[in-house]
């Protein structure tokens, strides 16, 4: 079996995969502080009160974006696990050609998202959007090449600074609204939290298709082999289905990218 983490600002995402069938899927609140202990005594607790025996996992795979972490899960895999865990980062097998100015920038979520969106969905261009504390979008040719993308405050950071950095307006649930006119402070936070993030997105996809992947808005239908396809992924994405914004939802692409990384890397 794979244990697979996925280390984010808010919360840190696990999965267990036996062969290619994740049966196991757990979160923790992300703490900067947390010791390796901690960590390892809650992933084998985790493990246990599921069912499975930590003796059972053979690779454990990590994408984090939390650096200050990754010293405690190194060690919290070394002790409680006795194996080396891959950390997704410059220098692995990744099968991506990354076109940027300084690809040692590039969060290893991305390329994790990438590594997952490319096996799952091959031979097409993608627009990979996660929307988790950021919301980022990525985009990925059917050649592997990494273009480059956008990276925007998160739903929840955005009702967060509405509420630290004005003097009335409150902290709201992030949810989507009745109507896009809202008729209380509250209806209106949420509408422009959800119908803006649905405004940003579908004008980056729509610039991405046209500079990046060259297809002709007049055209669209005659340019089937380079019109791309929209994933997402993320906490805030199901939030979105009725949108009608992506082509498809995958929770568990981060975590399916790390496994992906982890086999290349094996061989």
């Amino acid at each position: 079996m794979t244990l697979t983490l996925d280390a984010g600002n808010s919360t840190i995402a696990g999965g267990v995969f036996d062969g290619d069938k994740l049966v196991l899927h757990f979160r923790q609140t992300t703490s900067q502080n947390s010791t390796s202990d901690e960590l390892g005594i809650f992933l084998r607790s985790v493990l246990r009160e599921n069912g499975i025996d930590p003796a059972q996992i053979s690779d454990i795979g990590i994408c984090s974006v939390v650096p200050p972490i990754n010293y405690s899960l190194s060690n919290a895999i070394v002790k409680y696990f006795g194996k080396d865990a891959l950390f997704i980062q410059a220098g692995i097998k990744t099968g991506l050609k990354l076109r940027l100015a300084n690809p040692k920038e590039i969060g290893s979520d991305l390329i994790a998202g990438a590594i997952g969106a490319l096996a799952i969905y091959p031979n097409r261009n993608l627009i990979i959007i996660d929307m988790g504390t950021a919301t980022t979008l990525s985009l990925v040719t059917k050649n592997r090449e990494y273009l480059g993308g956008s990276i925007l405050a998160g739903m929840k950071i955005s009702v967060q600074a509405l509420a630290t950095q004005t003097s009335k307006l409150p902290e709201v649930e992030i949810s989507m609204p009745e109507k896009p006119c809202g008729t209380s402070t509250i209806s209106a936070i949420q509408s422009g939290s959800y119908y803006g993030t649905i405004g940003a997105i579908k004008e980056l996809c729509r610039m991405y298709k046209k500079e990046s992947f060259r297809v002709s808005e007049s055209h669209a239908s005659d340019a089937h082999n380079s019109e791309p396809f929209v994933v997402a992924t993320g906490g805030f994405a199901k939030i979105f289905e009725s949108a009608h914004l992506f082509d498809a939802i995958t929770p568990d692409l981060v975590l399916y990218g790390v496994k992906c990384a982890l086999e290349m890397n094996r061989q």
